[in-house]
């Protein structure tokens, strides 16, 4: 549904997007991670053809973006970084405005928004001014605009960003139903655990190159798998632990002397835990914490970018 090759875009001296090429299957999720700056919102507002490449190219179900622009704007729904929404108007009119837009006959926008405004808990708020609304507020209804036109492809540019985790959930629900319905969606998100909810496929990008690409089980694996994490109580325990913990997997130990912590891959599970605990109990070593922990999409983002993943404070 969305087919990206060899794209590129500069400002000036700066290479916003660099070779890009990626493709988004009919009815799934794509997922773009990357630090501030990686080119994530210069891709998507190529493709909602609000910005146009100087190489390669972009389709939307086989539609140039350059080429067949207006065509494509009949087909996609957009909802950027800021709320774009008229603080005029009430957020009932909002709505109704792009039903019109989109050529919906009366019943149907009117039909359409108020089921956008009780999903999106704005029907109390429904009738009042926008510029009375909170950022929150507003974020939801521009969210919600971007349904209207129930689009065959949703762009979702950090999608849940100052929304309250019960909102937050509530987007990601409606997400999923609008996939599971056929809708396909890309999103920008620096939230890891929205990508690992709702992505099919991640695509990472950093100073505008597509640096890894896979699902969030391949990612995870790139950083090998799950380890068992021993924090030692004694801090002249580690080298000893060390050595237990190499014997008993095969392989060196990586030791952290400033968190006191022991840890070596594993693929045996439950199993390996349960060695490793009678073999730290025979040698009485005392220990504050054994556990098998998983990667997680923030490992994965920090060893690809050497940055944390950043997390926005949330406003109701």
């Amino acid at each position: 549904m969305i087919d990206v090759q060899s794209l590129a875009k500069h400002f000036g001296s700066t290479r916003a997007l660099d070779d890009v090429t990626l493709h988004c299957d009919r009815g799934s999720v794509l997922a773009l991670l990357g630090p501030n700056g990686a080119g994530k919102t210069t891709l998507v507002r190529i493709l909602a053809t609000l910005l146009k490449p100087d190489e390669g190219s972009a389709r939307i179900d086989g539609l140039d973006v350059v080429a067949h622009a207006a065509r494509i704007r009949g087909l996609i729904g957009l909802a950027g970084q800021y709320a774009a929404v008229d603080e005029l108007l009430t957020g009932r009119e909002n709505l109704e405005l792009i039903g019109l837009w989109y050529h919906l006959d009366k019943a149907e926008y009117r039909r359409r928004a108020s089921e956008v405004l009780e999903r999106f808990t704005l029907t109390e708020a429904a009738d009042r001014l926008v510029k009375t609304y909170s950022g929150g507020m507003r974020r939801r209804l521009d969210i919600g605009a971007a349904l209207i036109a129930r689009p065959q492809v949703l762009f979702l540019d950090e999608p849940t960003t100052g929304l309250d985790p019960r909102t937050r959930n509530d987007v990601w629900e409606f997400v999923e139903e609008l996939v599971g319905e056929g809708t396909t969606v890309m999103l920008t998100t620096q939230y890891m655990e929205e990508a690992d909810r709702l992505a099919h496929e991640i695509v990472v990008l950093d100073r505008g190159a597509v640096i890894a690409k896979g699902t969030a089980a391949q990612l995870k694996d790139r950083l090998g798998g799950d380890r068992l994490e021993v924090r030692v109580h004694d801090a002249a325990s580690l080298d000893r632990s060390g050595a237990l913990l190499g014997d008993l997997a095969g392989q060196p130990a990586h030791i952290d002397r400033d968190q006191r912590l022991v840890s070596v891959p594993t693929k045996a599970g439950t199993a390996f835990l349960l060695a490793a605990a009678r073999r730290f109990e025979d040698e009485e070593i005392v220990l504050d914490d054994l556990g098998i922990r998983r990667p997680s999409l923030d490992d994965v983002f920090l060893a690809l970018t050497g940055t944390q993943a950043v997390e926005h404070e949330m406003s109701p």
